[in-house]
């Protein structure tokens, strides 16, 4: 399966951005690690709900860009390592996945990354309560409780909402998850 995402990810190109997307706005990039396995799985955060801006919410690592950062690249792998504690060492970054907006206007751009095992995680506590992994094949089985109808700067969105573990996987992190795989692994989720 992980050769498989690396094949899709060199051969995949990002639709044109649409007029929404096209306008000066704050930038964020998020990392969707891999980790690498008989039973391939992705990384997920749940971020502390003593954050203001999506407190208790399920999350892929990363976040704003900052000036320093030389590119959206570099936000995605400094902010991996600032909260889940995995190094850019760690990391084979294959791709990326065409860019979301927020609910807050934020552009905000996917990368994947592959994750060689064994890795020890350590969540930064003043960002997040808790890191786990989802078993890609239990996301390809499609397994969601219900279909959220996102408007999002003028697009509508027809959003799966997924309950793994106790954790809820939905709205951003869920529109990425389904570009994700649809396009990496080959599913086709609406």
């Amino acid at each position: 399966m992980i050769d498989d995402i690396r094949e899709r990810l060199q051969a995949y190109e990002p639709a044109p951005l649409t007029e929404p997307y096209r306008e000066p706005r704050d930038q964020a990039a998020v990392l969707l690690p891999v980790l690498e396995g008989r039973e391939p799985e992705l990384i997920l955060t749940l971020r502390s709900s003593r954050l203001g801006s999506h407190g208790g919410e399920v999350a892929w690592p990363g976040g704003r860009a900052d000036p320093e950062d030389a590119d959206l690249l570099a936000t995605a792998l400094r902010e991996t390592r600032e909260e889940i504690g995995l190094s850019s060492r760690q990391i084979e970054v294959v791709g990326e996945l065409r860019p979301f907006i927020s609910k807050f206007g934020l552009l905000v751009t996917p990368f994947v990354g592959i994750v060689e095992q064994p890795v020890d995680l350590c969540p930064n506590p003043d960002e997040l309560e808790a890191v786990f992994s989802v078993p890609i094949s239990y996301l390809l089985a499609d397994p969601r409780s219900s279909t959220d109808l996102i408007d999002r700067h003028g697009e509508r969105h027809n959003v799966p909402v997924y309950h793994y573990d106790g954790f809820k996987i939905w709205g951003l992190t869920a529109m990425i998850l389904r570009e994700f795989l649809n396009e990496c692994a080959g599913a086709r989720i609406e």
